[in-house]
Parts: C-alpha cells; structure tokens; sequence
C-alpha cells in the first residue's frame, strides 16, 4: 500500500529538520560570505526557504547542502542561497522624507559644489537596491531638478545588490501599477509607459541611464575609481551585527567625498561610527572633512 498525503507530509517534515551543528554551519557560512547575520530564531526561516531547494537537488539533509555548497566552484550555488535567504522588501517612496532632502537639499548643494569647481560629475550609489524601485526613483528626482540641463552633466547613477534574482527585476523595470501609485501622478506620467497586461514600465530612456551591477558589501575594499557624493544604504544594515556595521560604514566613508550624504533606514543607526559623519536629519548624515 502506498504512503499516504499525510505520511508523506510527515516524511519531508522529518527530512527537512535541521541540527545544531548543521544551523551554526550555514549561519557561519552566510555570515563570512553576505554579512548577515541569522539568530537563533531565524532558525525556522531558514529552513523554510531552503527546504524546496534541497529537495530539487535531491539533497537529504542540510548537512549534505554544506558540502554541495563548498564543492561548488562555480559560484551558482551560493548565487542561489543568497537569493533565498535576502529579504528584498521594498516599494516607490519609502520613507519620504528622504527622497524631499534629496530633492530639495542634497543634490542642490552637491551639484553647486560641483559647479564651483568647474566639474559635472554627479556620483549617487545605491547600495542594496533590491528590485529597482530606490535607484529608479533618485534617477527621476536627478531628471527633475537639473531639467534640460541634465544631458550636459554626468549623472547616471550605480546601483547594486547581492542577489542577481532582484537584478534582474530591477533591469526591467515592471512594476505592479498599484506599486508606481505611490508616486506623485506627475512622475508616473513622465517616467513610465503602461503595458498591455496593465502593469508600468519605467522608460527605456531612463532604465538606460541606472548601470546595476551584483556586488557583495562584503567585499573588504570598494573598487570605485572616483568617490561618491551620495549614498543611499537603507533597511540593508539591520541585516548586520554591530561589528559588521562599523566596519561597512567605514568602507562607505572612504568611498564618499567630503561633505557627502549618507542615507540610513529609520530604523537603522551608525552606533560608534557616527564620529564619521554628521547627523542631519533622521537617519541622513554629512561626511565630515
């Protein structure tokens, strides 16, 4: 007699149990290559998203994952963890306020800054771009305030993420319309074209104009050639222990020009290291000289 819906139910929940030893293995493995750190109750979370992947690999025990992960040598694999386990929640103006400072402040004294040294070179990085909605929305606000005057200017903006699977929503560019609702009607009409299926696409002209690119904040040293005078990293470092923390904002110190702002999630907080910068405002800093 075969085995039934619930006994088979109870066989995958069986198999898919994870031991101490095989949990402080991954957490390991994921905290020295992504930064990101799982507690204890993240525990069931990981296990839940990556009980189907084992599954389609015929692996029968987390155990059995570590190793096909330390065997792979072609970096796929650890691709597709890190596209399980990031968390990319985001949407069109969050946290408002800073897209008005951007706006209104920040790019207005960056770019008469830039005036009065002869340059044209506006640098914006956001980091942990997740699928595109942040980097998308800065672009536009860089289109509205130098106007006609943007095509004299280098302003195109870099945008980056651990998971190539939010990249490649960003490159596209599609958006549910009830997502693009929540900008003003004024950019949704200017910035975006409406698909047959209802769904927004942001402009091929401007999706041109964002270079996305993976990129592990991780990484030791940032391999920028010419400093930045904005960035945004928000709602990424409450991923992060403190150590952790500490050390990416002084990477992203050294990758700023003097004066430059730094934008945090609210819920996020430079801890020690704000001796590097300025507080200006919730969660916006200035690079001191």
């Amino acid at each position: 007699m075969g085995i039934d819906a619930v006994d088979q139910a109870r066989a995958a929940a069986v198999m898919m149990q994870i031991s101490d030893q095989e949990f402080a293995a991954l957490r390991s493995l994921i905290y020295s290559r992504f930064g990101i750190n799982l507690t204890e109750e993240k525990r069931s979370l990981l296990v839940g998203r990556l009980q189907k992947l084992l599954r389609s690999q015929n692996l029968a025990s987390f155990q059995d994952y570590y190793d096909y992960l330390a065997k792979d040598t072609s970096g796929r694999a650890v691709s597709d963890l890190v596209n399980l386990i990031s968390t990319n929640y985001t949407y069109f103006n969050r946290e408002k306020d800073h897209f008005d400072y951007f706006l209104k402040t920040a790019l207005p004294q960056v770019c008469n800054r830039l005036r009065q040294r002869g340059q044209k070179d506006v640098r914006v990085w956001c980091a942990g771009c997740s699928s595109g909605e942040e980097a998308y929305t800065l672009l536009m606000l860089m289109h509205e305030y130098l106007g006609t005057e943007y095509r004299q200017w280098s302003a195109g903006l870099l945008a980056t993420d651990i998971s190539e699977r939010v990249l490649a929503t960003a490159r596209q560019g599609i958006y549910a319309a009830d997502k693009v609702a929540s900008l003003p009607e004024a950019l949704q009409r200017k910035y975006f074209v409406q698909l047959g299926d209802g769904r927004m696409q942001v402009a091929e002209t401007l999706r041109q104009e964002v270079t996305f690119r993976r990129f592990n904040l991780m990484n030791t040293s940032f391999p920028f050639k010419k400093p930045f005078q904005i960035i945004f990293c928000r709602n990424v470092m409450i991923y992060f222990d403190q150590q952790t923390r500490n050390a990416l904002v002084q990477r992203f110190h050294r990758a700023m020009e003097p004066d430059g702002y730094f934008f945090i999630g609210h819920s996020e907080t430079l801890g020690r290291d704000s001796a590097l910068f300025r507080y200006i405002m919730p969660a916006v800093y200035q690079k001191g000289n």
